[in-house]
C-alpha cells in the first residue's frame, strides 16, 4: 500500500560499504532497513576464504559496523546457515523484503541461487542487484553470443558500451525497526589469528571504506597520471593498491572509473589515453576475471584449455616450501613470496615472476601456487586468483604460451635496477641466504620438454 513502509533485509557480502550499493539504495528507499553479515564460510566450498582475508574480513566488519550504527540501522551479525539466518531475522524483525548484490564464484551462484527461491516459496519478496562490477558476465557476449575468451576484443566490447551507471552516494540517515535483532560479536567470528602474525599487515593496511576511499584519493593524486610505467616497478610506489578494497566491496568499480574518469576532465572513457588508459584497463581485466569464472566455473580447479589436465607436473614437497617461504635462491622470488608473507599482498609484475618459477622452473602445478595465494593473499579473489595463475601456466584464456618463461635474473635486472624491492624484502645478505634450488637454463629446457608431451600430434 502506498505510503507503507516496508521492513527490507540487506544481505552483506562482498559489498562492505554504503556508498554506491544498490541493494542499501533499494531498501532504504522502502523504508526500514536491517543490514545483516552472515558468516558461513563452508559455504564457498572448496574456496572459503583463507586466513589473510579472515584478517581483513574483521577489520572491514568492524569499520562496517560503526557506519552503520552512524547512519541510524545497527549493523547484524549471524552465523550460517545462511538460508536460516535470513528466514530466522525476518520473523525476528517482520522483513517482507531481502535485497543483495550478485556474487559470481560457481559456489556462492549455486547456494544463492537455492536461497532465492526458498525465500520467496516463504512468502519473502526477494530481489538482488549488481554492485560489483561495471557490466555483469551474463550481460556481454561475443557477436555469435558466446563468451569471450580474449582480452582485447571484450575490452573493446565494454567501450562500446555505455558508461557504467553513476554511483549513487551514500544514504546520510536509514530507518530501522523498533527493537535492534541480537547480533553476535564480530571477535566472536574468530576470524583473527591465534597466533598474532599480522603486525606488518596492520602497519601497511586500512581494511574498510573509508581506507578505500583515502586509497582512491591517494591514487587519483599521485599515483594515475604516472600509472602506465610505474605500475611495473615493485621499487616505486607505483600502483593503487587498491585491490582488497575492490575484492571486499569497500569501494565500487563505478565510483572508480567515473573518478579516473573526472580526473581527466570527464573525458569519455573510449577516448582516454595513456596512463589513466591503462589504469581503466586494469579494472577491465577485473570484469575479464569475472566473466571467465561466470561463464567457465570449473576453471578454479581445472585449466581452461583440456590438453593442460595431462600436463606431467612435478610432485616436489621440498621445492614448493621453498617457494612458499620465499628460499628459492632466486633474490627475486624470494622479495615477492617474503612480501606477501608479511603484508598480505605482492605487487604484480613480482605476482607473474614467482608464478611464471613455480609452474616453469619447478614444474609444480599452478593449483598449488593458487591454493597458497589464496590463503595467503587480503585481495584473494577467485575470479582474479584463477585469471593470474591459469595465464601463467598457459592454460587458461589470453594466457601467456607456456614456452614463455620469465628468466627472474634478467626480471630484476628490468624492473628492480638498483635493487631497491629485492633489498627490502629478500634477505639476501643474510648468512644462511640459501643457493639457488634449481640451474634455470635447465629448468627452461625441462619445461619445454614437459610441454611436447601434450602438446597436439
Amino acid at each position: 500500500m502506498a505510503g507503507m513502509s516496508t521492513t527490507t533485509i540487506l544481505w552483506l557480502r562482498h559489498d562492505l560499504r554504503l556508498d554506491d550499493n544498490p541493494a542499501l539504495a533499494a531498501a532504504a528507499a522502502r523504508g526500514a532497513v536491517v543490514p545483516v553479515f552472515v558468516w558461513a564460510p563452508e559455504e564457498e566450498a572448496p574456496w572459503e576464504p583463507g586466513a589473510a582475508s579472515r584478517w581483513w574480513l574483521h577489520h572491514s566488519l568492524e569499520k562496517l559496523a560503526a557506519a552503520f550504527a552512524k547512519a541510524g540501522a545497527p549493523l547484524v551479525i549471524r552465523r550460517g546457515p545462511s538460508l536460516e539466518a535470513l528466514q530466522a531475522l525476518a520473523k525476528e524483525t517482520g522483513a517482507t523484503h531481502i535485497v543483495w548484490n550478485r556474487r559470481y564464484e560457481p559456489a556462492v551462484i549455486k547456494r544463492d541461487t537455492a536461497i532465492k527461491k526458498a525465500l520467496a516459496a516463504g512468502g519473502l519478496e526477494v530481489e538482488s542487484f549488481n554492485g560489483a562490477l561495471l557490466y555483469e558476465p551474463m550481460h556481454v557476449a561475443t557477436k555469435e553470443g558466446k563468451p569471450y575468451q580474449v582480452f582485447t576484443p571484450f575490452w573493446r566490447s565494454l567501450l562500446a558500451r555505455d558508461e557504467p551507471a553513476v554511483p549513487v552516494a551514500a544514504p546520510k540517515k536509514l530507518t530501522t525497526v523498533g527493537k535492534a535483532p541480537q547480533s553476535l560479536a564480530i571477535e566472536s567470528l574468530g576470524l583473527l589469528p591465534a597466533i598474532d602474525w599480522a603486525a606488518t599487515m596492520r602497519e601497511t593496511w586500512t581494511p574498510g571504506e573509508a581506507g578505500a576511499a583515502k586509497g582512491m584519493e591517494r591514487f587519483l593524486a599521485r599515483g594515475l597520471s604516472g600509472y602506465g610505467t610505474e605500475r611495473d616497478r615493485p621499487d616505486h610506489d607505483g600502483t593503487s593498491a587498491l585491490s582488497p578494497h575492490l575484492h571486499f566491496g569497500e569501494v565500487s568499480p563505478r565510483r572508480l572509473w567515473h573518478a579516473v574518469r573526472a580526473a581527466v576532465g570527464g573525458t569519455p572513457a573510449a577516448k582516454i589515453a595513456g596512463s589513466p588508459e591503462v589504469y581503466l584497463r586494469e579494472l577491465g581485466w577485473r570484469e575479464f576475471a569475472n566473466h571467465l569464472l561466470y561463464h567457465f566455473p570449473h576453471t578454479p580447479d581445472a585449466p581452461l584449455r583440456a590438453d593442460y589436465a595431462r600436463f606431467p607436473w612435478a610432485n616436489d614437497p621440498v621445492g614448493l616450501r621453498a617457494w612458499q617461504r620465499g628460499r628459492t635462491g632466486f633474490p627475486i622470488v624470494d622479495a615477492g613470496m617474503r612480501q606477501l608473507w608479511a603484508t598480505g599482498w605482492m605487487h604484480n609484475r613480482v605476482r607473474m615472476i614467482v608464478a611464471s618459477f613455480l609452474v616453469k622452473d619447478l614444474r609444480i602445478s599452478w593449483l598449488a601456487g593458487a591454493k597458497w595465494f589464496w590463503d595467503t593473499l587480503v585481495d584473494a579473489d577467485l575470479a582474479a586468483n584463477t585469471l593470474g595463475w591459469q595465464w601463467a601456466a598457459g592454460c587458461g584464456a589470453d594466457a601467456a604460451p607456456y614456452f614463455r618463461i620469465f628468466n627472474p635474473t634478467s626480471q630484476a635486472e628490468k624492473f628492480d635496477p638498483d635493487g631497491a624491492y629485492v633489498k627490502e624484502w629478500a634477505g639476501v645478505h643474510a648468512a644462511d641466504y640459501p643457493e639457488p634450488i634449481v640451474d634455470h637454463a635447465e629448468a627452461r629446457k625441462l619445461a619445454l620438454a614437459a610441454l611436447k608431451t601434450i602438446s597436439r600430434k
